[in-house]
C-alpha cells in the first residue's frame, strides 16, 4: 500500500449537506481526489451550483435535492445514484443545524428539531446508504461531529448532545458493520469560519474566546478538512474504524495558552 492508496479515482461519493460550508469544501475536495461526487442538500439552486463545480473538475454528479429529516427523499436519492452509477462507495454526513438558546427555557420542539437533523438525520443517511454498501461488502462512511462532542460551549446544549450522539453512533455502526467491509469514522472540526458564523467569530466576545482557546491562533479554513476526509474515505484507512479524527488547531489540547 503506497501513496496511491489515498486516491479516490472513480469512487462514487454522496455528501449530505454538501452544498455549503464544510460540506461544500469536502464535496469539491473529494472531486479533486478523483471521485464522482453527488453533493445533496435541500435547496436546488445550491445543488446545481455545486454540481457545476464538480463537473468543471472533470467528474460526474447528479442534481438531486434531499433532506436528512425526510427518509423518502434519501431513498429517492439512493435510487437515482444507483441507477446512474451502480454503487455507492463513500458517504459523508455534513447536514447540521445549531441554535443558541439557554437550556433552562429551550422549547422541546427546538431540541427535537436539532436532534432530528444532526443525530437522527445522520442515522437515516447511514441506514439508507449503508444498506447497499453492506450488501456489496464495501463502504466508507464519514460523519461530521464537533468539538462539542467532548467539551461544552455555552447555551448550545441540543447541538452538543446531538454531536456527542453522532460520535457514539459512529462507534456503534463501526462494530456492527466493519466485519462486512463498511468502515465508519467521524471528523470533529474545531472552529472553522463559514458564511454562517463569520460575524460571530470576527465581531463578538464569544469569537474572541474561541480564538484564544485555539493554540494555532487562527480559525480553520474549510479546505483544511479535506485531507482528513480523503484519508478516511480511502484505502489508506482500510484498518481504521470507529474513530473520530479531531481537526481543531489544538483546541482540545488547550489548557493555558499564555
Amino acid at each position: 500500500m503506497g501513496f496511491n492508496a489515498l486516491n479516490l479515482n472513480d469512487k462514487i461519493a454522496v455528501v449530505t449537506g454538501g452544498t455549503s460550508g464544510i460540506g461544500r469544501a469536502l464535496s469539491l475536495g473529494l472531486a479533486e481526489a478523483g471521485a464522482h461526487v453527488i453533493a445533496t442538500a435541500r435547496r436546488q439552486q445550491q445543488v446545481d451550483e455545486t454540481a457545476q463545480e464538480i463537473e468543471s473538475r472533470g467528474h460526474q454528479t447528479l442534481r438531486c435535492v434531499s433532506d436528512v429529516c425526510d427518509r423518502a427523499s434519501l431513498e429517492h436519492l439512493l435510487v437515482a445514484v444507483l441507477e446512474r452509477f451502480g454503487q455507492v462507495d463513500i458517504l459523508i454526513n455534513c447536514a447540521g443545524r445549531i441554535k443558541r438558546t439557554p437550556t433552562l427555557t429551550m422549547p422541546e420542539d427546538e431540541w427535537n428539531a436539532i436532534l432530528d437533523t444532526n443525530l437522527t438525520g445522520t442515522l437515516r443517511a447511514c441506514q439508507v446508504f449503508g444498506k447497499p454498501m453492506l450488501e456489496r461488502g464495501y463502504g466508507r462512511i464519514v460523519n461530521i461531529t464537533s468539538l462539542n462532542s467532548f467539551v461544552a460551549l455555552n447555551e448550545v446544549a441540543a447541538y452538543a448532545a446531538s454531536k456527542a450522539g453522532v460520535t457514539s453512533l459512529t462507534r456503534s455502526l463501526a462494530i456492527e458493520w466493519s466485519k462486512k467491509g463498511v468502515n465508519v469514522n467521524a471528523i470533529a472540526p474545531g472552529v472553522f469560519r463559514t458564511d454562517l458564523n463569520a460575524q460571530l467569530l470576527d465581531s463578538t466576545p464569544r469569537g474572541q474566546e474561541l480564538l484564544m482557546r485555539t493554540p494555532m491562533g487562527r480559525f480553520g479554513k474549510t479546505e483544511e478538512l479535506i485531507g482528513a476526509a480523503i484519508y478516511l474515505s480511502s484505502e489508506a484507512a482500510s484498518f481504521v474504524t470507529g474513530q473520530t479524527l479531531v481537526v481543531d488547531g489544538g483546541f482540545l489540547a488547550s489548557g493555558v495558552n499564555q
